[in-house]
């Protein structure tokens, strides 16, 4: 009981072991009593007073306070009151990023100790009744000798504990040499621990105090009068905001009035079935102390829909009739059975939590709501994420600190396993690599995840305040958990942005139709036409349906319903799809009577609708209470082990376990066990909640609705959302093949964004490589005010411009408006501004003629101009098939396929998309997807020793040879053999050869 100051790896780019390191150390060194004090860092607090338990040690937490690697003071926590005051005291410097002062405030609640050496430079003599001065081994030398040493009766022992051995002291010093941005060779020393900073035996620091034995024993007595407390029990109370209104029997007056409210406005008929369910769920919802939770996402998403944005409420919170009624979700869970265990249950110790998306727009908006209306006391943040290193990062810092080239270092860091010919510098480089994997670097910010506490957050945590300004708590979301913080997860999506950019699309190109309920999504999901483009896989650009994986599901599912394709957005997941029951599901869906053979008939009663198949989330809680006969409890403990985080915890082992034992128990066949149970096990946390694939569902069907009907506007919405799955270039392809006319950025018509007029597309000037976002406002805002641009003469008297920025609007053809050839333009404007400098624009009292040039008469080619395309957007506007320099064999399209079943055919087709994967032995496989000449697909799979053979070599027209095969109505080509065509030269760069 003599360590006040033990370091984790939480002490940032210092530290290097964890907290649970920490602990089997202290339990190994005889220690009942330890304090983690790390340095400006309070990360590992809750984690090492939950599992100090474990190992017969009572925790201390404290931290370190320093500036840079200088020790201030040790703050030494005497109970949660005094963690709460250095929590806020550390906020306030790190937030506002000032150095430390020396000297500590006046904690109430606290201990401090401040290092001799940090005494005898303040010349401190005066003392409160909480401050000590630190004396380590090397300190008692002289200490007699002190001008403090008639201050004994206030010192205490501070040893450091930083390192367990060498190799750790290595570790650090390379962490620091990272952090400081400096080659290892001239690290200061003043930037780094002394390699003493170990665990210390008790009779070497007893033999060393012999002289001060009151030293040992102070110290002793200042950790016996620390205690910190946090519940971590199963049935602890949660530590979110109690109370929406701060009275909690409003609060259920307000719950209860909303869910009335909502009743009318969601079912044309309240069924005694439903009021049950409404009751059920507010007497769970009231027992587990959840009133306020539901509001507070009630209120946010009002908030959102006050101002106009759209939202998602999906998770397995859309698995509850309360959610909704109250508007949080827009999935029924009485149409769709939805589970409302696996949300939450009496059984269920951890927190439920809603996922609410908004357009990546809107989501800043909504996040600031949340603080500004629940932030009073800093009740309100951000859930921390370790970014943590990895290996090719870890090379890339390592080659950094030991002088290498940039060069050298990136050759390295594409090294997945090093060659023995290595030299000694990288040899070190991948060993201390492999070691550095795992650890904590820098904190970071949860992606979407947001607290909101009863009690002020310092109760917990420190604070940092990122760029965005929201200020995020120093743990995570499983400290957060089990704590009892359940989070609020807030979360961007291009799709939502999409559906909403549409409408205002819509409204702008065609003003005389009526506004568009996008929520009436009932009707869409009884819309015939509607069901054809997702039986039919005609989906690109729709949220989560486009992808070339789900559009081969949904042809062979042949979906055309709003429940299959529910189930789809399911079994594209890799759970589903690694046990093999992706293609089960697809046999017994297609086939009833292989339903009857196969389907084992516990399970097919279990999941009718899934023919007996896991699908959901939710089936593993089925599957663990009705097959193996786990309580609710248990079996959602193991569906919460699927998902990784939870699964090397004991608990998740012991629940494995008696699945296992009470299936034997019941008489089960082993086989059948094992069956079901990898079954189970290959979910992994990948499968999705029903209710989740139920909201995914709905926005894919809102987004199909408006591309079904509204096709051009939708493509516009997509290209002006950064796309989607694909590139823009396949997205203004799927504009053209549903007539929409593309046109270059144009000078007098075009915006930043993309624009539509009629079924002319004009694409944005956002889409010109290299053209400055401050061109593009200033072009249109000059336009908006002064009228259109009439020639170049006029544009370059309105408009301050560069060079290189005139020439890109040259020649992508913005100014063709004007009938004059760009070269000539070109030759004009690089004339006139090269002989003058960019000025400032002015309205000039008169116009002066511009002195025109009689110039050699100038063309330029369609093949110049698909080129500047090629180089300013990315991509051509042309049939790329009028660019290859061959002549084709064939003509066959993606509908010969048909009739070359089970035959080697040869096809032309433009790459679109590769993914690449790994088949069961590890070796690299590939899956095409391209456009034949018609703008239609086909879909290619390129086995291991074709992928050696035949690489694909970039975008581009290949050549395609191979045998096609149809699986469930859906055609591929199994490449044997792949070559790329080479395009026309770009005749600019020609050299003519002379004799």
């Amino acid at each position: 009981m003599l360590f006040l100051n033990c370091h984790s790896y939480f002490s940032l780019r210092y530290g290097t072991f964890s907290e649970k390191e920490l602990l089997v150390l202290g339990k190994k060194h005889g220690q009942l009593v330890l304090a983690l004090t790390d340095i400006n860092n309070t990360s590992a607090c809750m984690s090492f007073v939950r599992q100090a338990p474990k190992y017969g040690i009572r925790p201390v937490v404290g931290i370190d306070f320093r500036n840079g690697a200088k020790q201030l003071f040790v703050a030494l926590a005497q109970n949660n009151e005094g963690f709460e005051e250095m929590n806020e005291y550390l906020t306030l410097h790190s937030t506002e990023k000032k150095e430390l002062p020396p000297l500590a405030p006046d904690f109430q609640n606290a201990f401090i100790v401040y290092p001799l050496r940090q005494v005898q430079e303040m010349g401190k003599t005066d003392f409160r009744e909480n401050e000590f001065i630190g004396i380590d081994l090397p300190d008692l030398k002289y200490l007699h000798r002190s001008a403090w040493f008639d201050r004994l009766h206030r010192m205490v022992f501070l040893h450091p504990v930083s390192f367990r051995h060498q190799l750790d002291f290595n570790i650090h010093r390379l962490l620091r040499a990272i952090d400081n941005n400096e080659l290892l060779s001239r690290l200061p020393l003043s930037e780094v621990g002394s390699p003493e900073e170990k665990f210390l035996e008790p009779a070497e620091v007893e033999n060393a105090f012999e002289e001060y034995p009151e030293i040992l024993n102070r110290t002793k007595e200042l950790l016996e009068r620390c205690c910190i407390h946090f519940d971590f029990s199963e049935n602890r109370p949660h530590q979110n905001l109690l109370s929406y209104f701060g009275d909690r029997k409003k609060d259920k007056e307000l719950i209860r009035k909303l869910c009335k409210e909502g009743l009318t406005k969601r079912y044309e008929q309240v069924t005694d079935k439903i009021l049950q369910r409404v009751e059920k769920e507010l007497e769970i919802i009231e027992s587990k102390d959840y009133i306020a939770f539901f509001l507070v996402n009630w209120d946010i998403v009002t908030y959102a829909k006050s101002k106009g944005y759209y939202h998602v409420g999906r998770g397995s919170g859309a698995n509850s009739i309360v959610a909704y009624l109250l508007g949080i979700t827009d999935v029924d869970p009485i149409e769709l059975d939805l589970y409302f265990e696996r949300f939450m249950n009496l059984y269920r110790a951890n927190p439920p939590d809603f996922d609410i998306d908004f357009s990546s727009r809107d989501r800043d908006d909504v996040t600031r709501h949340i603080f500004d209306r629940f932030g009073k006391q800093n009740r309100v943040a951000l859930l921390a994420t370790y970014n943590t290193f990895q290996y090719s990062g870890a090379v890339r810092e390592l080659g950094k600190v030991f002088g290498l080239p940039k060069s050298e270092i990136d050759a390295l860091s594409n090294l997945k396993k090093p060659e023995k010919s290595r030299d000694h510098i990288q040899k070190l480089i991948f060993k201390y690599a492999e070691l550095l994997i795992g650890r904590p670097n820098q904190l970071s910010v949860h992606s979407s995840g947001i607290i909101i506490s009863e009690k002020p957050l310092y109760y917990f945590s420190a604070m940092d305040l990122p760029p965005k300004g929201f200020s995020t708590v120093q743990f995570d979301m499983e400290i957060a958990e089990d704590v009892g913080l359940f989070k609020y997860d807030i979360l961007g999506q291009r799709g939502l942005g999409k559906i909403k950019d549409s409408l205002g699309i819509i409204r702008e190109n065609r003003p005389e139709l009526p506004l568009i309920d996008i929520h009436d999504v009932k009707t869409f999901f009884k819309d015939p036409k509607i069901n054809q483009q997702i039986s039919e896989a005609q989906c690109i650009g729709c949220f989560y349906v486009e992808s070339p994986a789900m559009r081969m599901l949904l042809r062979k599912l042949r979906v055309d319903n709003y429940l299959g394709l529910v189930a789809a957005s399911s079994i594209i997941r890799p759970g589903v799809a690694k046990s093999g029951m992706m293609r089960e599901y697809i046999l017994r869906h297609r086939d009833p009577q292989r339903t009857k053979e196969r389907a084992h008939k516990v399970m097919l009663d279990i999941m009718p609708e899934t023919y007996g198949v896991m699908v959901y989330q939710e089936d593993v809680i089925k599957v663990a209470h009705y097959f193996a006969g786990l309580s609710l409890g248990e079996a959602d403990q193991l569906r919460r082990g699927m998902s990784g985080k939870y699964r090397s915890r004991e608990e998740f082992a012991k629940v494995k376990q008696k699945f296992i034992d009470n299936c034997r128990q019941k008489g089960i066949e082993e086989s059948m066990i094992h069956e079901v149970w990898a079954q189970t096990e290959s979910f992994a946390g990948y499968a999705f909640a029903k209710g989740h694939s139920a909201s995914y569902a709905v926005e894919s069907y809102q987004s199909l609705y408006l591309k079904t009907y509204f096709p051009l506007e939708y493509m516009v919405a997509v290209l002006n959302n950064g796309g989607g799955f694909y590139r823009v270039e396949t997205y203004i392809h799927e504009a053209r093949m549903m007539g929409g006319v593309i046109h270059v950025p144009h000078l007098n018509i075009s915006r930043q964004e993309t624009i539509i007029r009629g079924n002319h597309i004009y694409l944005g000037f956002q889409h010109l490589h290299g053209l400055d976002t401050n061109i593009m406002n200033a072009i249109v805002k000059e336009r908006q005010q002064n009228g259109d641009y009439k020639s170049l003469e006029d544009f370059l008297e309105r408009v301050t411009i560069g060079p290189d920025q005139i020439e890109i609007l040259l020649r992508i053809g913005s100014f063709d408006f004007t009938g004059v050839n760009k070269r000539e333009l070109l030759w004009k404007a690089l004339y006139k501004l090269n002989r003058e400098p960019v000025r400032s624009i002015q309205n000039p009292l008169f116009k002066v003629k511009t002195k025109q040039f009689d110039l050699p008469r100038m063309a330029s080619s369609k093949m110049e101009d698909t080129f500047d395309q090629i180089e300013l957007l990315g991509f051509p506007l042309c049939d790329p098939f009028e660019l290859i320099q061959q002549e084709t064999e064939n003509v066959y399209t993606a509908a010969d396929m048909l009739t070359f079943i089970n035959q080697t055919m040869t096809i032309y087709g433009y790459l679109v998309t590769t993914k690449n994967t790994k088949t069961s032995q590890g070796s690299s496989m590939q899956f095409g997807t391209f456009l034949d000449r018609t703008g239609h697909w086909i879909d290619t799979v390129h086995f291991p020793p074709v992928v050696k053979r035949f690489p694909f070599r970039g975008k581009g027209v290949y050549k395609l040879t191979g045998n096609v095969v149809a699986e469930f109505d859906f055609l591929c080509l199994e490449v044997s053999e792949m070559r790329k065509l080479d395009y026309l030269p770009d005749a600019r760069y020609q050299v003519e050869e002379t004799i």
